[in-house]
């Protein structure tokens, strides 16, 4: 019995650790290039500048075409913004607030508790902005294209990394044998090779606030950075709870052995138990 429990173990972590090499290489045949992101591990935490800079070029870049539904703009004060920063960040926005007597929309100036506004009306307006392609929402995609294993860390895929790799993987032609459809562009880090998206990013697209040299690579990084924030904004607290919970756990294991110890010590003994 106990050897067939340890033969069905071994079962499920040969195929857990299959399946991560699956995803891992099927997504695409290209290999994508290993970074060392500071919010990575344990006990990573964001890089708050880094934050900042992917912002500015969501903002004057991204927010063209993609939306950011589910951040609000009072999360902004973990980018290391403060309230009236913020404050001042929304009402850049307008959002419409009911009509007016003549039956006109009328608009009012954006607060913390909004939302990022979505840059078309509809799908199909999107659509028909972008030659039939929906541009994926910000919100969730740092986090979607992220493949991890336990078992196999070195197949693991960072959705960080993924993101750098389509931004900085344009070619302006396609290898020789490729045949690209109307209106696709080839990428090597995309499944398939061809992409809707024109090639988003270039050197001194953005000039950074903070002096930063706008390299096509630190772009990339930054933009990584913030997408991979909004999609999981509370990360420095599960892991600091979960620190603390590790810390917890381990003591009163600690704790619990030797009080087990004790208890089995007296029955052994044959002694009273109170």
């Amino acid at each position: 019995m106990l050897k067939l429990v340890k033969n069905i173990g071994l079962m499920v972590i040969i195929a857990l650790g299959g399946i991560t090499m699956a995803q891992a290489s099927g997504d695409s045949a290209y290999h994508l290039k290993k970074n060392d992101w500071p919010h990575a591990g344990p006990f990573g935490k964001f890089d708050k500048a880094a934050l900042q800079r992917g912002l500015q070029v969501y903002k004057e870049v991204c927010a063209a075409c993609h939306s950011l539904n589910m951040v609000a703009f009072r999360e902004l004060t973990a980018l290391g913004y403060s309230a009236d920063e913020v404050k001042a960040f929304a009402s850049e926005y307008e959002f419409a607030d009911g009509v007016n007597d003549d039956g006109d929309v009328k608009y009012r100036k954006g607060l913390p508790q909004d939302y990022f506004p979505a840059p078309f009306a509809s799908e199909t307006e999107a659509r028909d902005s972008n030659s039939g392609a929906l541009p994926p929402d910000f919100s969730l995609l740092g986090k979607s294209r992220e493949h991890l294993s336990m078992f196999t860390p070195w197949n693991s895929i960072y959705g960080e990394d993924y993101i750098v790799g389509i931004l900085t993987t344009y070619h302006e032609e396609a290898p020789h044998g490729v045949v690209l459809a109307e209106g696709m562009h080839f990428n090597e880090a995309f499944p398939g090779n061809q992409i809707a998206m024109a090639p988003p990013i270039s050197d001194d697209l953005v000039e950074y606030a903070d002096g930063t040299p706008a390299t096509m690579e630190q772009i990339a990084h930054d933009v990584a950075t913030f997408m991979y924030w909004a999609a999981e904004p509370k990360m420095e607290v599960r892991k600091a709870m979960g620190l603390k919970v590790i810390i917890y756990m381990s003591i009163l294991t600690i704790l619990l052995y030797f009080v087990n110890k004790r208890v089995w010590k007296k029955v052994k003994k044959g002694d009273d138990l109170v």
